[in-house]
Order: structure tokens, then C-alpha cells, then sequence
């Protein structure tokens, strides 16, 4: 079930959470070839994020809650784009908030998105008969049983559902139930990307988000604050890997649909604190503190099927990827301190 409707020039596409760190890229990289829906409530987001694209006439951005039904047609703007004839082609769920710090105030933000969201935006896409890409997590393989668990897409994960976490990973994981379902139900080309930790320039800050935060405090003088000891270790891919796979899961056959993305290296905290420290040129120190609940142990990803389906691999280097981020930072730490 998918490409029934006439497509005039370029395909139409919608990101919920666009307005996010990974929903922005997203636009921006989707842009060179598509008229860009942008969606986002702005609950956990920054308009800063996509105001270099409101300039493109390929590009709108509606300020709307997607756990509420939503009707292309209830929006005037999007006449330009002739949704009323044509609808949207793709639909990219991201929508979700995934701050460590403000983890315990977004907990029904958490349990709406991975619900209500998937329910509004899978039932849009069933009515335009539109692709459709859920942005899940790795959470929902659960902690790995052995250090440096390389998980594939048929581990089945131990999540314990009524935990303080359970709104986000047990959410994650009725959320790919729902795609599942509308598969089955309606034939149609849902796909489940299962994310591993993502990072880049237009990360929030302050967050909790250890990327970031030690990019800010090692420009400032400030000890760097790992959350955990000094084996906390996670895999690290670069914003514009992750793009990347997230489009070319939106682009492969129906028989494709749940993938892992994301770096099969395993970075120590420590370690990559370290090396910011060094690139900023900064004094700063290291310092533990006890974990946050959201920051748990991961695994990594088994990228097999990725790169015999996809034909993708990460392709930017950890320090690489860490000097854009930083350049960024530093040319924007005014506006964004």
C-alpha cells in the first residue's frame, strides 16, 4: 500500500519533532529533494533549530500537538504544497522527548508520543497511503547481559515496563507494536529505525546529554560530570549518519522495516571526555556522579542488516564528528548558553 496518490514536482514530507535535534537535520537534508512538512509542538524542542530553513518556499513548519488528530487540510499554509490533492508521501514519526534531566517532568510527553503520536500519525499515513519511519530506540533490547553487546534486530530485550522508565522503553516498544499492527491491518510501508545514541550540533544542552554538556563546560573552565563510573561506555554516531539511514530505510522495499542504526564502535566515557578536553584546549576536570535514570547502560548495534539492505554504514569519524560539533558550539555559544 503506498504511492496511489499523484505526486506534482516533488514528493511532500512530514517529520513530527522536527523542531528537534535529529527532526532538524532531517528537514535540512530532505529539502534537496522533497517539500518539507515540519511538526512540532515545541514542548521539548527550539525554534532555533529550523530558522535558517523558513527562508525555503519547500518548507513550512506547523506548530501542533501530533498526539491530536491531525488534518492537512485544517491548514491553509499548506495549499502551496496541494495537500488537498496530493497529500503527503512520507511521514517521519520523531517526535518524543529524550532529555536525561527533565526525564521525570516529560514522563506523560513520553508515554503520548510513543501512543496517541503513533495512532494520529500511523492513521495519516494510512488515509495519504504514505511510507512511513518510526524513530524507535535501542532501548527496547533492554541492558545488555555481557559488556559490549552487540544486539540484532531479533534480540528479543528484558524491559522492566513499571519502572520509573517504563513510559519511554516500554513505550518504545508498544510504539513498535502499533507499526507492526498497521502493517498487518492495512498492508501499509511502516518501518521501525531503532536509534541508537545520536549526536551533533543542535544537541540541547544543560540536558543531561553528555556530548554537549562536556563540549559547554570544557569551553567554560567546568568540570565535566560523567553520570556513573569511568566504565560508562555507549556508541556515538554522528547526526548526519543517522540521516542518512533513516532515509534509506524510508526508500527500501516493504520487506525491509525494522533496522538498527547506528556506531558499532564502543566509546568510554571517560575516553571521550577526555579527547574534548584536549580539542577545546581547556583545564577542566573530570567528575562522577551517580547515574541519572534515564542514562542507562547500552549495548551496540549489529549493523549487518543495515549494510546488506541498506547499503549503510557510519561514516564519520568520532573525532571528526566531535571537532563540527564543537566548531559549532563555539560559534553559537552566545545565543545558545
Amino acid at each position: 500500500m503506498q504511492g496511489h496518490t499523484p505526486i506534482f514536482e516533488k514528493k511532500n514530507v512530514l517529520i513530527t519533532g522536527g523542531a528537534g535535534f535529529l527532526g532538524s537535520h532531517l528537514c535540512e537534508r530532505l529539502l534537496r529533494e522533497a517539500k518539507v512538512i515540519c511538526v512540532d509542538d515545541l514542548s521539548h524542542s527550539n525554534l532555533r533549530n529550523i530558522e535558517h530553513l523558513l527562508q525555503y518556499p519547500d518548507f513550512e513548519f506547523i506548530k501542533y500537538d501530533v498526539t491530536k488528530d491531525i488534518d492537512l487540510n485544517d491548514f491553509p499554509e499548506l495549499d502551496k504544497f496541494r495537500v488537498k490533492f496530493q497529500g503527503v508521501q512520507e511521514i517521519y514519526h520523531l517526535a518524543c522527548p529524550t532529555s536525561p534531566k527533565n526525564f521525570e517532568s516529560l514522563k506523560l510527553h513520553s508515554l503520548a508520543a510513543n501512543s496517541a503520536a503513533m495512532m494520529s500519525t500511523l492513521n495519516l499515513a494510512v488515509k495519504s497511503k504514505a511510507r512511513y519511519v518510526f524513530a524507535s530506540s535501542s532501548v527496547v533490547y533492554g541492558e545488555p547481559e555481557m559488556d559490549e553487546r552487540a544486539f540484532t534486530e531479533e534480540h528479543e530485550g528484558i524491559v522492566q515496563h513499571l519502572s520509573p522508565r517504563g513510559c519511554y522503553d516500554e513505550g518504545k516498544r508498544f510504539a513498535e507494536t502499533c507499526v507492526s499492527t498497521y502493517r498487518q491491518v492495512y498492508g501499509l510501508d511502516a518501518k521501525i529505525a531503532r536509534v541508537f545514541s545520536t549526536y551533533g550540533p543542535r544537541m540541547p544542552l544543560r540536558d543531561g546529554l553528555l556530548i554537549p554538556d562536556f563540549i559547554i563546560n570544557a569551553i567554560e573552565g567546568k568540570s565535566l560530570t560523567i553520570y556513573g563510573d569511568g566504565q560508562l561506555k555507549q556508541s556515538l554516531c554522528y547526526v548526519s549518519d543517522m540521516v542518512d539511514g533513516l532515509i534509506r530505510l524510508m526508500q527500501s522495499g516493504v520487506d525491509t522495516w525494522i533496522v538498527n542504526i547506528g556506531s558499532d564502535e564502543i566509546y568510554r566515557m571517560e575516553d571521550v571526555a577526555q579527547m574534548i578536553i584536549s580539542m577545546v584546549d581547556s583545564s577542566s576536570q573530570i567528575q562522577f556522579e551517580d547515574p541519572l535514570v534515564f542514562l542507562t547502560k547500552k549495548g551496540k548495534p549489529d549493523l549487518t542488516r543495515a549494510k546488506e539492505e541498506l547499503q549503510w554504514l557510519p561514516l564519520v569519524r568520532l573525532q571528526d564528528g566531535l571537532k563540527k560539533t564543537i566548531d559549532y558550539t563555539l560559534a553559537n555559544k552566545e545565543a545558545i548558553i
